[in-house]
């Protein structure tokens, strides 16, 4: 069976068997009744132009998020991809998760480089507690049509209430992939090589980066929220050696933004 219908049969049977996780007596409809949440939003960035590109780009992703109303969240990240909580008690949050992924085309610096399609990562996630302040989350991911890796992102946040509404927050992060993911963003073929001018460079697997992240997050309304954040990575291992990034790119990866999300609530 190949990796990605293994996921996928992997991600089925969670959520098939998410109800009798839920309720062994419920069936699906009575798991999926009661109170839910929908949080949507988006983030307007300055980032890299491309993983390992030593220019930026003003760009924006979307913020979603779903899940059954439970004891309210103690913290959330702009960094959280789009999940569906199927435990949540407050303490700890385990789930669905998904990533999209837009394509990278074969202009400037990636000229002579195979272009990568749009796609996404599926997998799942969990986080918790370890204190009041202090939030550990970490999401495994596997791609879909972009890449045909995995996907780890482990980060850990403590956050601080300044006053009510206003929150700080910030902590380490660190990312790894296999080398389906490494040899479609990193890695550079004999034909690419010869079209682009880059060495060849056939990546394996292991740390992708390491890093730093933090924000200020304004509560302005019980259901809207607004945050200004900045990111910083260091690209290690196979993406550090790659050909792309030590020819035409740099290590140093650094991103600014603003954010804002509205929570919904319904019932089912």
């Amino acid at each position: 069976m190949s990796p990605v219908r293994k996921m996928s049969a992997v991600v089925a049977a969670i959520m098939l068997g998410a109800p009798t996780v839920a309720n062994a007596g419920e069936g699906t409809f009575g798991w999926l009744s009661g109170d839910w949440y929908l949080t949507l939003g988006a983030t307007g960035m300055v980032a890299p132009k491309f993983e390992g590109s030593n220019s930026l780009l003003l760009g924006a992703t979307p913020i979603i998020s779903l899940g059954k109303v439970g004891p309210a969240a103690r913290f959330t990240s702009r960094n959280d991809n789009i999940s569906l909580a199927l435990v949540d008690d407050g303490g700890v949050r385990a789930g669905l998760t998904g990533k999209f992924l837009f394509s990278r085309s074969s202009k400037d610096e990636l000229k002579g480089l195979d272009p990568v399609r749009w796609g996404g990562e599926v997998g799942g996630f969990f986080e918790f507690y370890p204190t009041d302040w202090l939030r550990a989350r970490a999401e495994l991911r596997h791609g879909i049509r972009a890449h045909d890796g995995f996907v780890a992102d482990i980060a850990a946040d403590a956050f601080y209430d300044v006053t009510p509404t206003v929150r700080i927050s910030g902590g380490p992060r660190v990312s790894f992939a296999s080398s389906g993911y490494f040899d479609s963003y990193y890695g550079v073929n004999a034909k690419e090589a010869a079209a682009s001018g880059l060495s060849e460079y056939h990546p394996g697997g292991g740390l992708k980066s390491t890093g730093l992240g933090g924000a200020i997050t304004w509560k302005v309304t019980e259901p809207m929220t607004a945050s200004l954040f900045g990111e910083y990575a260091r690209l290690m291992g196979p993406a550090a050696d790659s050909s792309l990034v030590k020819e035409r790119g740099q290590r140093d990866q650094f991103t600014v933004g603003v954010s804002t999300t509205y929570r919904f609530n319904f019932s089912m």
